[in-house]
């Protein structure tokens, strides 16, 4: 690695970079002014390393991995970039004699708005050990100008505001004006003696920009490569020149609006059209680099698989299996079956969802009208393997209707899981149950036909976003006691199990609790006007508001207690914050009636006196990632209690244990393996397993039979539904209340109710004593080593990409 300079040596660096690059006297520059000298010192130093990689890649003609998602969310680089560089401490050390801190400097930097949730973050920590372990890489994406939207809260309400991260440019991102590629819509397509011509109406240039993500521990780096979308004229002088300035902008705005936001609002037909561009978009442009940077190093395109690993981050990339045989077959001459035979050994994927109804669908004549050609492909696909499976099962329709990549039982739409499973050499769920599911549920007659595709990969978070950087005093504690080499190999953290005993130790990992529960407090009280106890228990459930995520059951045990205290007021509560994050998408209207709901009830209870501090309710507005910087080192207690078979595998459960909270939450997704390494006895687990949810389906289930039957949820229920939280409009959330009771309970809220909130009551007992909750705490981040980020891409790597790592 590079010796970093020493401290008088930084100082100097930052002064240079003030004087020359930002154009400030060094004694009369701001925290602005500094914030950007430092990151140029850092960003000088990438970018050395990245053209060193790059080098010695092509040099190698190294096989490289290719990993295409919507969404990465990077969070602030400044602090991460410090630590991989080394230059953390000295960097603190210089600011403090600039009268400066290192925190107030970092937050003055916006956070990347490349993505929303888990998706994104895990894409995210997924590049950062790529680069730890030395794999040749790219991640590839969009450029979103505007990113999802920030969010504010009006009256309770959420409201969507451009988040404008780019508005004053950004030192992270490094522009290669002389990498850009075509990308074309619409248009019709030609067959002359078997070769398909594709006439595009439309086109739109695809210009890079790229970030690069620094390794730990080594000298390696991986690279995002970003696309911005640029009408080939930015504006028709003409219609200018007369006047007519809309027009003359038109043909901007039609293409460039393809990079704008992330997600666009999918509810209308012109909101569809925009989030199909966007995903041909950018698989497009990525598909032509890859195979650009290929040609330049290899002769022709039949070694590709040799040398290229192209992971599909969900479905949002599946488009790529269609351009890529467009590319070959159409472009290259290649024949068709080399080309697929081709194209099944380059593409792997990993699925998200087990729910039908999340998986990504496109209407077959949105997909003509927008990709002619590319739905040619997918149909010549289709009906080939539909050819395959028929001759494995003869004469079973409901086999091959349940196989086609066209859904026909309705209006005609392209199944994009489907082409992606066809088109993979190897598929994997994100946790075991998840993992175990796809192959008995959603995609049980591809696994049928393909067993040995089909694997898993449970998912990881890099501990040096979220526990080095986001918990400076724990990071301390441990390498105080452990050393530092936890941050590259997180199985060390199993050693705590030796300090369970140590008086000192445990006084300590109690302090550094207390003092980010006192930061928390701080950030609830400047971003919502609400002042919390931190002595109370901090009821953590922060991530994407969908129902499925079932803050909706928390909010029934929030006011359960509430009646219950009002009920009882001389009872021995233990006092309790909880604390709601996460943003609802634009048009998900039930959602966004359940981020009101949360502030409707908070306020009748935060103003209740006959309360006190024993219970308090916030929402802290525009979640992301560092925000839950923040939040996840101050949390006692991490709600993770989606429906059993719903939850992939989460990964806000690996980061609030990793951080010392205990997990109460269903047998779903990644908490069952949580459970597995932390013990039973350190996690509260609740509710119907995923069998036992099936069963209830299957036999018919009837939620106003547990309205009726259990008086405390029917006291709850009727409370919302009665206005008691809305005064000022009675109904608000009655049709809410409705699906639960009357239309279904699609998530089985009220199944789950009774078990939730005596698990509630468990949570209480142990909370009451210090020692056992501390104690539990601390199995909590020692049995976390096997879900580090790192450990996940070891297992992709050797399993699935066949790439070797480098730590050279």
């Amino acid at each position: 690695m590079n010796a970093s300079p020493p401290p008088a040596s930084l100082s100097q660096l930052v002064d240079d970079h003030l004087l020359h690059t930002i154009g400030v006297e060094p004694r009369r520059a701001t925290p602005v002014d500094l914030v950007q000298a430092v990151s140029h010192i850092a960003r000088a130093e990438l970018s050395e390393r990245w053209v060193q990689n790059q080098e010695q890649e092509r040099n190698g003609k190294a096989r490289r991995v290719v990993y295409l998602s919507m969404e990465f969310l990077m969070g602030r680089t400044l602090c991460n970039a410090l630590a991989a560089l080394g230059l953390t401490q000295e960097t603190a050390t210089v600011l403090m004699q600039r009268a400066k801190s290192m925190e107030d400097i970092a937050s003055l930097e916006l956070d990347a708005a490349l993505g929303n949730g888990g998706l994104g973050r895990l894409a995210s920590c997924f590049l950062d050990s790529m680069a730890t372990l030395g794999l040749p890489s790219f991640g590839y994406g969009i450029r979103y100008e505007y990113g999802m939207f920030a969010q504010h809260i009006l009256n309770g309400c959420q409201m969507e505001n451009p988040d404008s991260w780019l508005k004053d440019g950004t030192i992270w991102e490094f522009p290669r004006p002389h990498i850009a590629y075509p990308v074309r819509f619409g248009g019709w397509v030609t067959h002359e003696n078997d070769v398909a011509r594709w006439a595009p109406a439309g086109e739109v240039t695809a210009k890079a920009y790229d970030m690069v993500i620094p390794g730990h521990g080594t000298d390696k780096v991986s690279t995002l490569r970003l696309w911005k979308a640029v009408a080939p004229d930015l504006i028709d002088l003409r219609a200018f020149n007369l006047g007519d300035y809309g027009r003359a902008a038109s043909t901007k705005n039609e293409y460039e609006n393809i990079s704008w936001v992330l997600y666009p609002n999918d509810s209308t037909p012109a909101g569809r059209e925009l989030r199909l561009k966007q995903e041909y978009f950018f698989v497009s442009a990525s598909i032509q680099d890859l195979i650009h940077r290929h040609l330049e190093e290899h002769p022709g395109l039949e070694n590709l698989a040799e040398h290229v690993a192209i992971h599909l981050n969900d479905t949002h990339p599946a488009i790529a299996v269609a351009e890529l045989m467009r590319i070959l077959h159409d472009d290259r001459a290649m024949p068709w079956n080399k080309a697929w035979n081709l194209c099944k050994a380059v593409f792997s994927y990993t699925n998200h969802t087990l729910m039908p109804e999340a998986l990504e669908t496109w209407d077959v004549a949105l997909m003509q009208s927008v990709l002619p050609r590319h739905m040619e492909i997918i149909f010549r696909i289709n009906k080939e393997f539909l050819d395959y499976a028929a001759r494995l099962r003869p004469n079973d329709k409901p086999f091959i209707q349940r196989l086609s990549l066209i859904d026909d039982s309705g209006e005609r739409r392209v199944r994009m899981a489907h082409l992606s499973v066809v088109a993979s050499h190897h598929i994997n769920g994100v946790s075991a149950l998840h993992s175990e599911l796809l192959t008995t549920t959603v995609f049980a007659d591809f696994a049928a036909i393909w067993p040995e595709r089909f694997t898993n990969v449970t998912n990881g978070i890099t501990p040096r976003r979220w526990l080095a950087q986001a918990n400076h005093g724990l990071a301390e504690l441990l390498d105080e006691t452990l050393g530092q080499t936890w941050r590259l190999h997180l199985e060390e953290l199993q050693r705590l199990h030796n300090h369970l005993a140590d008086i000192d130790f445990v006084r300590r990992f109690m302090t550094v609790k207390r003092a980010n529960k006192a930061r928390l407090a701080q950030h609830i009280a400047h971003t919502t006007g609400i002042e919390v106890n931190p002595e109370s228990m901090f009821d953590v459930h922060v991530k994407r508001i969908h129902e499925y995520k079932r803050q909706l059951l928390n909010v029934l045990h929030v006011v359960t207690r509430y009646q219950a205290i009002l009920a009882d007021p001389k009872a021995d509560w233990v006092p309790r914050t909880v604390i709601f994050a996460g943003k609802a998408a634009s048009s998900y209207q039930t959602a966004k009636s359940i981020i009101r709901l949360i502030h409707d009830i908070g306020t009748t209870i935060n103003n209740d006196p006959r309360v006190g501090d024993r219970l308090k309710v916030v929402f802290v507005p525009n979640y992301g990632v560092s925000v839950a910087e923040i939040i996840l080192p101050g949390a006692d207690l991490s709600e993770q209690i989606s429906t059993a078979g719903t939850e992939a595998s989460g990964t806000g459960n690996m980061k609030l244990a990793l951080n010392g909270a205990l997990t109460i939450g269903t047998d779903d997704g990644a908490n069952i393996e949580i459970r597995q390494n932390v013990g039973d006895e350190n996690i509260f687990i609740f509710g119907l397993k995923t069998p036992e949810v099936r069963a209830l389906r299957i036999a018919g289930y009837h939620p106003v039979d547990y309205y009726q039957q259990n008086p405390a949820l029917k006291a709850v229920l009727d409370a919302i539904a009665s206005g008691q939280f809305s005064p000022d409009e009675p109904d608000r959330y009655r049709g809410l209340v409705d699906t639960l009771v009357w239309q279904g309970d699609h998530y089985m809220l009220l199944a789950d109710y009774a078990s939730y909130v005596a698990m509630q009551t468990k949570v209480d007992e142990v909370y009451r004593q210090p020692e056992l909750w501390v104690n539990k705490a601390i199995r909590n981040v020692a049995g976390m080593g096997m879900f580090s980020s790192d450990r996940a891409i070891e297992e992709y790597a050797r399993r699935i990409w066949r790439v070797q790592p480098d730590l050279r």
